[in-house]
Parts: C-alpha cells; sequence; structure tokens
C-alpha cells in the first residue's frame, strides 16, 4: 500500500471562511505583514503552529467530562502524573499551564547573569526564559543541521566536541545545564539520535552539568529513532522513549504539541530538593502543585494525549504525511529542509528568495506571499525570530532563514496538503515579484509576535 490513510474517522468539523486575494491584500495590510496579527477567521489553512492546535479525540473529550476541578489532590492529577512517570521514568512531576510557564520556573531558579546555558538549538521562548535572567543561550547544532538541503538521518543532533570545548573554555560553574530540544524546531524539526544524547549525557556527567529534554515533540523524535538509528527498529516508540529519559535529569513540555492537549505542559526531574524550589514559585505565579495553573479537564485530557501520541499506527501517518508534503515540493524544485521533519515543513527562504537580502527579511516575505496567494499562515524562522543586532547596529543574521509549515495533529487532510504544495509552487514560481521587508515597530523580546513591517520598493 503506498497510501497512508488518516488512522482516525473524523466526528466533529468546523467550516473554513475563504477569503479572496484582494480582501487578504487589505487584510495583510492591515496586520502590519505579520501573519501573527491576523484573525484566526481570515485564515484557510493555519499552519503557523503545531502547539495547542490539535483535534482531540473522543477519549480527551470523555475525559475532560470526568475532570475532578479540586483545588489540591484532584484525581485527574494523580492520572496525569502517572502519564508522565510512564513515559519519562522521573519522580517529580509538576504541572504547568504550559511549556514555557515549566521553562520560566526552570530558568528563574538556575539562570542569571554570567551563566551560560547550552543547547542544540534553543526555540524562541526557551531562549527568551533564558535571556530574561541575564544569562546566554548558545546553540551548537550539528553541522549537518546548517546545510538545509543535505540528507543526513540526524541533523537536530548537538555538536558533541563543541559542546565539550565550550564547557571548558566557559567553566562548568557557568554552565547551569545542557538543554536538547528533540525534535530540533528551529533547525528543521529535524531528529536527536539516541546516540546524540547518550554522549550528551557522558559530556554533562562529566562536568556534573544538569541534562534537561525538551521533549515537546518527543514521539516524533523517538520514532525517528526506530526508523533510523541502528538497534531499534523492534523496540516500541514507548520503550524508546523511556531509554532516551532515563539519560535526562530534568524534562520541560509544552502538552501542546505531542500529547494533542490545546493547554497545558510540565517540568519532571530527579532532584527533590530543586523541585521543592521550582514548587514554591509554581505556587506563586502558576497555582498548587497537583493543579498548576490548569483546569482538572485539563489534566485529564494530556494524560489521554500521552496514551495516545506513543501509537505508532498515528506516528507512521504522522511523519509520513510530512514526508508528501517535501516529496510534492522537492518535485518542483522547491529549496526546503531535507529530509522533512516530524512536524512541519520548513522552506528554505534564504534559497527561495535569493534576490532579497538577510537585512531585509526573506522569511517574513514569503510567509507574507503564502497568505496573500493562498490564505495559508506560516511563520518565520530566521532573521525576525532570532536576529540580533551588532554593536553598530548591523542585523545579524541566524545560519537558516526559513518558513515554517506546521502542521495541526489531526485537523487537515490531504486535500488540505494538496492545496498547501500548490500554492506554494504557484508563489514559487512568481517570486521574482516579492520584494524585502523592513521593522517599523519591534518589542525588546519576541520581537516576531507583535512586530510591525512595511514592504520595501
Amino acid at each position: 500500500m503506498k497510501t497512508i490513510i488518516e488512522p482516525f474517522k473524523i466526528k466533529s468539523v468546523e467550516p473554513i471562511y475563504f477569503t479572496t486575494f484582494h480582501q487578504r491584500k487589505e487584510l495583510l495590510r492591515a496586520a502590519h505583514y505579520n501573519p501573527f496579527l491576523l484573525k484566526a477567521h481570515d485564515v484557510i489553512i493555519d499552519l503557523l503552529t503545531d502547539s495547542g492546535t490539535s483535534a482531540m479525540s473522543s477519549a480527551q473529550w470523555a475525559g475532560i467530562m470526568l475532570g475532578d476541578e479540586s483545588y489540591a489532590g484532584a484525581d485527574s492529577f494523580f492520572k496525569f502524573e502517572a502519564a508522565v512517570k510512564k513515559i519519562t521514568g522521573l519522580p517529580v512531576v509538576i504541572p504547568t499551564h504550559q511549556g514555557r510557564a515549566a521553562e520560566k520556573i526552570l530558568f528563574t531558579i538556575l539562570g542569571g547573569a554570567g551563566k551560560t546555558v547550552l543547547s542544540n538549538t534553543l526555540f524562541d521562548t526557551t531562549r527568551a526564559n533564558v535571556e530574561f535572567t541575564g544569562a546566554e543561550g548558545l546553540d551548537l547544532v550539528c553541522a549537518a543541521g546548517k546545510q538545509p538541503g543535505l540528507i543526513a538521518d540526524f541533523k537536530g543532533n548537538i555538536d558533541l566536541i563543541a559542546l565539550d570545548t565550550h564547557i571548558q573554555q566557559l567553566g562548568a560553574d557557568n554552565i547551569p545545564a545542557v538543554v536538547i530540544t528533540i525534535t530540533n524546531n528551529s533547525g528543521g524539526g529535524q531528529p536527536v539520535s539516541m546516540e546524540n544524547i547518550r554522549g550528551a549525557r557522558a559530556i554533562c556527567t562529566k562536568y556534573q552539568i544538569p541534562l534537561i529534554i525538551d521533549a515537546c515533540r518527543f514521539a516524533e523524535n523517538c520514532y525517528f529513532i526506530k526508523m533510523r538509528e541502528p538497534g531499534f527498529k523492534n523496540h516500541t516508540v514507548l520503550e524508546i522513549a523511556q531509554q532516551l529519559f532515563s539519560h535526562a535529569d530534568m524534562v520541560t513540555m509544552s502538552a501542546k504539541k505531542d500529547a494533542f492537549a490545546n493547554i497545558g505542559g510540565f517540568l519532571a526531574l530527579q532532584d527533590e530538593v530543586l523541585a521543592q524550589q521550582f514548587r514554591n514559585l509554581l505556587i506563586v505565579t502558576e497555582g498548587f502543585p497537583t493543579y498548576g495553573g490548569l483546569a482538572g479537564r485539563d489534566l485529564e485530557a494530556i494524560a489521554q494525549g500521552l496514551e495516545e501520541i506513543v501509537d505508532e499506527d498515528y506516528l507512521k501517518y504522522r511523519i509520513r504525511s510530512i514526508e508528501y508534503i517535501g516529496d510534492k515540493l522537492s518535485e518542483q524544485g522547491i529549496p526546503l529542509v531535507l529530509p522533512t521533519g516530524g512536524h512541519a515543513v520548513y522552506l528554505d527562504a534564504a534559497s527561495f528568495l535569493p534576490h532579497i537580502p538577510r537585512h531585509e527579511y526573506p522569511g517574513q516575505a514569503l510567509a507574507c506571499a503564502l497568505y496573500l496567494h493562498g490564505g495559508i499562515r506560516g511563520v518565520e524562522i530566521g532573521s525576525v525570530m532570532f536576529g540580533k543586532y551588532g554593536k553598530d547596529g548591523g542585523l545579524i543574521s541566524p545560519p537558516l532563514e526559513l518558513v515554517r509549515l506546521a502542521i495541526p495533529r489531526r485537523v487537515y487532510t490531504q486535500s488540505h496538503m494538496d492545496y498547501v504544495t500548490e500554492v506554494i509552487t504557484d508563489v514559487y514560481h512568481h517570486r521574482n515579484t516579492i520584494r524585502g521587508m523592513k521593522i517599523t515597530y519591534e518589542a525588546p523580546m519576541l520581537r516576531h509576535f507583535t512586530a510591525r513591517f512595511e514592504m520595501l520598493g
């Protein structure tokens, strides 16, 4: 069988509102050429993020009706806790209202001026929570991860030689943690190998530095390990996940990704003394330790979602669906990150629009063009999201200039994805008409969420 069908049936639907090209032109102008500022009603296919946008299962909706809304010690918390412990093996589980809340608590305690957090690649909110404390976040992705068109199995890996070298140069006392993001979201949704995790664990142990796994898309990463890494073919995804997390001191997760939930997250760890510091901050900012800013019904939905995400029929469909889009785009010669990752297709905006220099934000220009021509909302991951300014005021761009098209779980069908590829292909054929952009307003941190732009020329 060549066709991978959806391993689910659709029970409930919501309508899509169709806009015209001329309507979208005005809507985009009114949103200051920032797709984040568009109304969702005005988006035909919304690929801005896969975070909190998944369709929940009938079992999750049933769980919502069972939610125990007790303030302390709710039954729903203990179901949630058991589900997290089953996968991670970590004894302490602290719920939060989403992943960035876990990061805020974590780095408020571990961060601080003069410290550096090393990572394969920190995503936007993780980096912001590190830098908000005065610490620095430093990305050490492997060499293959910096080459969008290169075919390699584990382009999300951290560079282990660079990791060891930077620890020696900076001093272990100045590095509060090493963070491995699975999959590597900023690097094209690329997976991290078990061998790489083990190598990072050994280096962290050598220097007595905590290893933290950012586990937003752990199941997708573990499926790639099963498919690509020698020795794991006959292991279940759950068994691979349990082995992977056995190397971690701490785990953060946004349950809005691989747990199919619309809200929620957690922080899990080994150290009970450190956990008490986290709980104290949790109570001030999120809530009591057995609800952590979540309703009982949300805890139920997450617990059920963590059971469903390790289903290998679903993961086979999920990975193949992303690959399907990548194959169709590659046939048209459209530059993208290859091989495709687990949750999104990443267009290589720098190669897609070579006539637009980095300081004119080709990724943002491409994201706007996709909306204008087809009502598709994606997100720039490049010089807007991760660019910094040098001492001379000039833009310092990150290694990759991408547009991410994140596919919500169990939401869109193959015909929707065929439409997406048709729009991208049409934009590619008219790429020379796309102009660069300039920023007219930006916030000091996480500017991509609220920045305003103007088209040039």
